[in-house]
């Protein structure tokens, strides 16, 4: 997930996404505890594509707010 495709979505949509990378996050952590996952990027890749969601959101956060 690219940075420029999340600028262009609103901040509900920007929720809604970050609601279901935490739900995979979650769901990678079950299978790996569980020895299913065989993929561990997997896992690294939801926690940035959250974190980089979280970024962007407090980013539209800030301007809607009176910054730039």
């Amino acid at each position: 997930m690219k940075a420029s495709e999340l600028r262009e979505k609103t901040p509900d949509e920007l929720k809604d996404e970050l609601g279901k990378l935490k739900k995979e996050s979650f769901n990678l952590r079950f299978r790996q505890a569980t020895g299913q996952l065989e993929n561990t990027a997997e896992f690294r890749k939801a926690r940035r594509d959250a974190a980089r969601v979280k970024t962007i959101l407090n980013e539209k956060v800030a301007a809607a707010a009176g910054g730039e």
